[in-house]
Formats: structure tokens, C-alpha cells, sequence
């Protein structure tokens, strides 16, 4: 079974069962005949962007990020002459004056994934909900510059 395969079979898990543990995804995975080590587990994971929620008992469980419908006008790329993540924030620079454009084209996105922008003159911040997300965007507008 080759990586995307492992993957979408991971992702079936995650959708049908509430599983909380990685040991618990090796443990289905090897009940359906797929061996994997830990680091390749835990790298599956990250990719995939499996994000730890609490449900109303307490209990954590692995949920789907929604940093899969991560869409952009592309109009927006356009804006971006230079791009840092610190964690789960993008700080983007842009000529003068263009900041608070590209902030409202992202914001006119209404991703739930982006919980907001700050934009300065020519630095615009944009907060996402979590790393994950964050370098999933940042992937995305260095692969479209």
C-alpha cells in the first residue's frame, strides 16, 4: 500500500470511528492488514492535518481540519512580495498601501480556517486556527508566486 493510499485509509478511520489515541489508528490499521511505524504514523497524521478536539465529556478525539477546503481568490498572490509563518500566523509583506487590500480579499474568503487578518501599511498578519493550517497556506501562496 503506497502513502496516498495509507492515507485516505486513514482518513476513512478518522471519519467513521472516534479514536483518540494514535495507538488506537496503528491498532485499526494493523486490524486491516496495514503496518506502519510510529514516525511514519505520526507523519501520516500531520499531513493528513488531523486536529486533538475535546468532545462535551472531556475525551479527546482526532477530527479533520477543515484546512482542506483552504480556497483563495487568486487575485491574492499577486499582493505577496514576501512571506514568514511563525507558528499558526502568516506575516506577509506587500507593497505600501496594499496590506489592507489583500486583507480584505482574504477576509472576503470567510474561511473558517483563517480566524482573522491585522494589516499595517505594507505587513498584513494573518491568523489561522492552528499550525497545520498555517503551513498548509503558506504552501500554498510559495507554490503560486
Amino acid at each position: 500500500m503506497n502513502k496516498k493510499e495509507r492515507q485516505e485509509h486513514i482518513i476513512r478511520l478518522i471519519q467513521e470511528r472516534n479514536i483518540g489515541t494514535q495507538e488506537e489508528i496503528k491498532h485499526y490499521l494493523q486490524d486491516d492488514g496495514i503496518s506502519v511505524t510510529q514516525a511514519t504514523l505520526s507523519r501520516d497524521l500531520r499531513e493528513i492535518g488531523l486536529l486533538k478536539l475535546r468532545n462535551s465529556d472531556g475525551k479527546l478525539y482526532y477530527s479533520l481540519s477543515s484546512q482542506a477546503n483552504l480556497r483563495l481568490n487568486p487575485a491574492i498572490y499577486s499582493y505577496v512580495k514576501k512571506l514568514e509563518r511563525a507558528g499558526f500566523m502568516l506575516v506577509i509583506k506587500t507593497d505600501l498601501g496594499e496590506a489592507d487590500v489583500l486583507a480584505n480579499l482574504i477576509d472576503a474568503e470567510k474561511n473558517d480556517s483563517i480566524l482573522g487578518t491585522v494589516a499595517g501599511a505594507d505587513t498584513l498578519l494573518v491568523v489561522c486556527k492552528d499550525e497545520v493550517v498555517a503551513s498548509r497556506l503558506e504552501k500554498k501562496i510559495r507554490a503560486k508566486k
